[in-house]
């Protein structure tokens, strides 16, 4: 990358919205980055053993799937950078949007220009925020069920939550481990209910309604989960799968956030700041999957190519 060249697009993320960005980008013939955090990474999709909601690809192991939209988008021609960006500005707010250039500062100290920003970051896995948790992450606590699981084997686990990511990690673990405890704080689950009736004919996974974690205890590793109600559950891992946190840090001050930390935009991508779209997973929207960030990324490709042909006159 040529570091005086002003980029048409710059995508940030290069899991399958900025990958999917990225492929409608250079089929739109403007010249594009993808700025990603790891080297020749795909994003959440890689850790999953097994994607089989994705249109006509059933049972596609994870890797294999982002490795693919990987693929796609360099064939095209779409150049990677690897870096973590956490500055975004324009430097004169007061600009035409016809001469608005956003300037994205990465932490290696790099300053990238682009006419145009897809941001497409994604989210991070909440914590449970119990004493224990930070002290053995990496020791028994487990964010990834389908990266760690293979530890566990024959062991007892506890899968903590209640939607789908939980529920699927709780199917893949009894087939590995002993016993699978499912414990989530409500009556009702919030996942799909075959996956549930899937666990309860499990001999080997029981599962806790109405019941949250106090506290995570252990040795050199986790030896139990004690719960509010002052059950202690014997688990050499817990699996804590109890939603994402969007990664937009960076952005407040640059454009709306909801509540929850949400870039506020609908399936267009389009955001409170002209040149600046969002796809996948931080922008605010009921499902998370795949199928729609890959949706997402191409929606906004399109938005920020008919923004640059009408305010920038390409």
């Amino acid at each position: 990358m040529d570091e005086n060249q002003v980029l048409d697009v710059l995508i940030i993320g290069s899991g399958p919205a900025g990958l999917s960005a990225a492929v409608y980008a250079m089929r739109a013939n403007l010249s594009v980055l993808v700025a990603e955090k790891e080297y020749r990474g795909t994003g959440q999709i890689a850790e999953s053993d097994q994607v089989d909601n994705y249109l006509g690809l059933p049972r596609m192991n994870g890797y294999d799937l982002g490795e693919a939209f990987r693929e796609h988008a360099k064939n095209l021609g779409a150049e990677f950078y690897e870096g973590m960006a956490d500055r975004f500005y324009v430097q004169d707010e007061k600009q035409e949007d016809a001469n608005r250039i956003w300037n994205v500062h990465f932490t290696d100290g790099r300053t990238v220009q682009a006419k145009a920003v897809i941001y497409c970051a994604g989210a991070a896995h909440r914590r449970l925020g119990v004493d224990g948790e930070d002290e053995f992450a990496g020791k028994g606590v487990s964010y990834c069920a389908v990266c760690d699981g293979a530890f566990y084997r024959g062991k007892e686990t506890a899968v903590i939550g209640g939607g789908d990511t939980a529920l699927g990690d709780a199917l893949y673990l009894s087939d590995l481990c002993d016993k699978v405890y499912l414990i989530h704080r409500r009556d009702e689950f919030r996942g799909s209910a075959s996956a549930v009736q899937q666990l309860r004919e499990k001999d080997n996974v029981e599962i806790l309604t109405s019941a949250a974690p106090a506290k995570i205890v252990g040795e050199q590793t986790v030896t139990a989960l004690e719960l509010k109600d002052g059950r202690s559950i014997p688990v050499n891992g817990a699996f804590v799968a109890v939603g994402m946190q969007p990664l937009t840090e960076p952005l407040r001050g640059v454009v709306d956030l909801d509540e929850t930390g949400y870039v506020v935009a609908d399936e267009t991508g389009v955001t409170s700041a002209p040149g600046f779209f969002v796809a996948g997973d931080v922008r605010t929207k009921a499902l998370r999957q795949v199928v729609t960030a890959v949706s997402d990324g191409a929606n906004a490709a399109v938005s920020a190519a008919e923004y640059l042909k009408q305010y920038l006159q390409r």
